[in-house]
This record gives C-alpha cells, sequence and structure tokens, in this order.
C-alpha cells in the first residue's frame, strides 16, 4: 500500500507549484507595459506515478497519482509572426528613408512656388520682354541684369543646399553601420550568455527578449535572415539556441554576419567611389567579398544609400545624384544657349562702337566640361561683361530703338536643348524632372503608409500572442490562488487523518 504520508507530498507539490505560477503571474503582471517583453506560462506536468513497474510492487489495484510539478516556465512566442513582422519592418526602414530624402528634397526644391527656379525664371524671361519694349531703358536694363543674377544665385542655392543634405544622408548612412555593428555585436554577446545557460536546462527568457528586440532593430536597418542553433550540453527541449545572422543579395548569395558556432562576427561597412565625388561603391563585409550596391537588400541603410548615391558599373544613381546632374545640364545647357543668342546681338556699346565685339551674359567661376558639366549649377554667375549695362544685347541690328533681340533671348525658354537622352525645352526639362520628383515622392510616402499598416497589423497579432494581458493574468492569478488554497486546505485534512490515527487509535481498554 502507498505511504501514510502519500498525500501530504503530493498536496505539497501542488502548492509549491501553484505559488510558482502565481509568481510568474506576477513577473508577467509587472512587466505589462515593458517594451518587447514576451508574457512567460509554467508548464505543468504531472510527476511520476507510484508505484514504477518492477517484481516488488505493491499489490494496489493501479498506480497512483503523485502530484504535479513545474516543468518549465516559457515565454510565449510565435516564431513566423516575428519572421512576418521583421520582413514588413525592413520594407518599413527601406521606404522610410527614401520619403525622408525625397521630402527634404520637395523642401528645397520649393515648387511650385514664388521662390522657386521656375518663378525665378519666369521673372527673368518677363524682364526680357520688358526690355523689347524699351531697349534703351537703363531701368529695364537694370532688372534684366538683377533678374539674370537671381536665375544664377538660385542655381547655386539649389545646388549648393542639395549637396549639403546629400552629405548628411552620407554621413547617416556611415552612422547606421556603425548601429547595425553594434547590434551585430551585442547579439553575439547574448548569444554567449545564453549558450552558458542553456546547457544546464534552464530557459533564459529574458535573454531571448532582449536578443530578439535586437532582431528587430537590425531588420529595420538591414534585411536579415534568422536560423537557431542548438546549445551544447543537455538543453531544454523548448531552448530557443544560438541565432546565426545572415544577409543575402539580390542574386542569392549569403553572407554570415553571426556565426554562434565560433562566436564571429563580420561586420559591414560602406566603400567609397574611387571617382572622389562621395558616392557609395559597395558595401564590405568581414571575411566576404564586397557586395555591390545594385545587388544590395533593402532596408534602412539600402534606403540611404539610394538617397545620397552610388556608382553602379560607371553609371551613377541615386536620388540626389540624379538632381543634381538634371540641375547641372539645365544650368550649362541654358547660360550656353543663353550667352549664344545675346553674343549674337548688338549692345548699346557696340551700337555707339559701331564694332560687333559678342558680350556674353553668363559665366562659370569654374571651367565646365561640357561632355559632364558636373558642377555647372553651383558654378553659374553673371559674366563679368554685365557689369556695364550698356553690354547687354538687346537688339539684332546696328541701329537705335531696335529690341528683337530681347524678344529672341526671352525665346530662349521654349528653344529646343540637346539633354542627354532628348531634345527638350529648359522649361519642359525642368518640369520633367520636378515631376519625376513628385511621383517617386508620392510613391515613397503612399508606401511608408502601408508598410507601417502592414507592420502594425502584424505586431498586434504578436502582441495578441506574446503580449501581457492584465485581464487573463488576473484570470490566472484566481486560479492559482485557489488552487494553492485547496492544496493546502488538502494538507490540513490529511493532519486530521494522521491525528485521528496517531492520537484516536489504538486507545480501547486503555
Amino acid at each position: 500500500m502507498s505511504s501514510t504520508f502519500h498525500g501530504l507530498e503530493t498536496a505539497r507539490r501542488g502548492m509549491f507549484t501553484q505559488q510558482t505560477a502565481l509568481q510568474t503571474t506576477g513577473n508577467n503582471i509587472a512587466n505589462a507595459n515593458t517594451p518587447g517583453y514576451s508574457r512567460q506560462r509554467v508548464n505543468f506536468v504531472h510527476t511520476e506515478a507510484y508505484p514504477a513497474a518492477s517484481m516488488n510492487r505493491p499489490q494496489i489495484p493501479g498506480q497512483m497519482g503523485t502530484g504535479v510539478a513545474a516543468g518549465s516556465i516559457q515565454r510565449v512566442r510565435e516564431g513566423f509572426l516575428d519572421t512576418q513582422f521583421r520582413g514588413e519592418n525592413n520594407k518599413l526602414g527601406y521606404w522610410s528613408a527614401r520619403s525622408e530624402a525625397l521630402e527634404k528634397m520637395e523642401d528645397i526644391m520649393n515648387e511650385p512656388s514664388d521662390n522657386g527656379l521656375a518663378k525665378t525664371l519666369d521673372r527673368f524671361w518677363q524682364s526680357l520682354q520688358d526690355l523689347s519694349v524699351n531697349p534703351e531703358d537703363s531701368g529695364a536694363r537694370s532688372v534684366v541684369r538683377q533678374r539674370g543674377l537671381a536665375v544664377a544665385e538660385t542655381f547655386n542655392y539649389l545646388s549648393n543646399s542639395l549637396t549639403s543634405i546629400q552629405e548628411d544622408l552620407k554621413t547617416h548612412a556611415n552612422l547606421t553601420t556603425k548601429e547595425i555593428n553594434a547590434l551585430l555585436d551585442d547579439i553575439q554577446s547574448i548569444n554567449k550568455q545564453i549558450s552558458e545557460v542553456e546547457p544546464h536546462g534552464y530557459l533564459p527568457n529574458t535573454l531571448y527578449d532582449e536578443r530578439d528586440n535586437l532582431v528587430d532593430r537590425l531588420s529595420t536597418l538591414l534585411e536579415v535572415e534568422v536560423s537557431s542553433k542548438p546549445s551544447s550540453g543537455k538543453p531544454d527541449p523548448l531552448a530557443a539556441g544560438l541565432y546565426d545572422i545572415k544577409m543575402k543579395d539580390k542574386d542569392g548569395n549569403e553572407f554570415v554576419l553571426v556565426d554562434s558556432s565560433n562566436g564571429k562576427v563580420n561586420r559591414i561597412s560602406i566603400n567609397d567611389d574611387a571617382g572622389g565625388n562621395g558616392l557609395a561603391n559597395s558595401i564590405s563585409i568581414d571575411d566576404n567579398a564586397p557586395v555591390d550596391i545594385a545587388k544590395f537588400a533593402g532596408g534602412k541603410l539600402k534606403g540611404l544609400i539610394e538617397s545620397y548615391g552610388y556608382n553602379d558599373n560607371g553609371v551613377v544613381k541615386g536620388i540626389y545624384p540624379e538632381m543634381l546632374a538634371n540641375l547641372d545640364q539645365m544650368a550649362f545647357q541654358f547660360a550656353t544657349e543663353f550667352n549664344e543668342v545675346h553674343a549674337s546681338g548688338w549692345s548699346l556699346s557696340e551700337i555707339e562702337a559701331g564694332t560687333q565685339t559678342g558680350y556674353a551674359f553668363f559665366d562659370f567661376k569654374q571651367t565646365i566640361d561640357p561632355t559632364n558639366p558636373k558642377g555647372a549649377a553651383k558654378q553659374l554667375k553673371l559674366h563679368d561683361d554685365m557689369n556695364e549695362l550698356d553690354h547687354i544685347a538687346a537688339a539684332t541690328n546696328p541701329f537705335g530703338g531696335d529690341g528683337s533681340n530681347a524678344l529672341k533671348l526671352a525665346d530662349v525658354k521654349n528653344s529646343p536643348l540637346n539633354f542627354p537622352g532628348s531634345t527638350s525645352s529648359l522649361q519642359s526639362f525642368y518640369e520633367g524632372a520636378i515631376g519625376k520628383m513628385a511621383v517617386d515622392a508620392q510613391q515613397a510616402v503612399r508606401l511608408t503608409y502601408n508598410s507601417a499598416v502592414l507592420t502594425d497589423s502584424v505586431q498586434q497579432r504578436r502582441l495578441s500572442v506574446s503580449g501581457v494581458s492584465l485581464d487573463e493574468e488576473m484570470t490566472n492569478m484566481i486560479q492559482f490562488q485557489h488552487a494553492y488554497n485547496a492544496s493546502a486546505r488538502n494538507i490540513t485534512v490529511i493532519d486530521e487523518m494522521l491525528d485521528k490515527i496517531i492520537n484516536g487509535m489504538g486507545v480501547g481498554g486503555r
């Protein structure tokens, strides 16, 4: 038969196990507002039944239960939702970076407005038309010169401002690589701590949460894949194991960033283009060949690099380099065409001298290569010939009162210019560049919003699984409390039974 004290041990185990469950519930309640905390639960398991199968087992009707034990304290987590969240979070990081870069560009270009380049050019064309009506009026000539100066300064401002933001984006990208490397180091450090705990059969839930939070942050910056390896020794079957962090390029080539087997962390860095133009060329990963930017997978880092620019097999790409190149082409083609028309006309000083000198209206602070007018917008200025108002060529013939060349100068607005890959007027080319920027910005804003909605949706599903519900925890707390009280009551009953056996039996005949 079973021991007289068998019931005491069964009830004791019940009390201790319910106490563990209450302590776990209390921990969940305490961390209800802790970011990244995954609720924990006690896995109840029944203890080994009595008696065990053996030759000297007692002859009783069958095996009796011996109580309950806390098998393990497990965090509640759904791996599929983690993977889905990180995928959406990665897209959000990429489109957010592009959206912010385009938003800053829109603020600088400031179109349409009364202060943008388009309005400045319109005022310049209008001043030339006014000059054609009064070609000998010094006031009209002064307005043309001032409007021309405003055009040059607007080109300078736009180029300098875009270049400044471009440099800020590059700095941000380099800081992002440092943040990525710091996260990789932290993940490997937690891997090491987990590898020291799991072999003893424990589940380091706090370390698991901390590591997953780091991976979530990393997924915003870089597109990564997470795989798990078991720890050495005898870990619990529910142990999460050690994380390996990998990255793939668009060709499917795999790069290990965190290798839990040897504790190796392969850090990343941005390689600058050899041309000294401040652009990116490739991504270096320790112990691996560099990855071309065009093949580099998404995330905030990719969005930043695509914004400030990169060299793709000799072709400069990126949001800011493309807009700067458009401004340079506009400034060079506009200044060249305008100077040609201006030089073909007659100014007051030329009419007075009887000799056509061919004065220039615009110039560049430095020599500009016609085949690659890089920096033209930044270097555009008024020519020194325009220090004299009488050098403005408003006439097409050496006779007074003629303002027809001023009309030709105003018509440069609609003249076909040879831009790379197309022939277009200055205004049409600029409208196309601004239109493309607007479309790209709208797309980035729309996809940022969509990514944020999807990310929030997955996060809500994650929280429905791993988040702490105070209502649920209160219900559990009452349930465990009643079970604890019942076990305690069971001990009281058994104690009374034992008291009857010990003190109330065997007293007959005394």
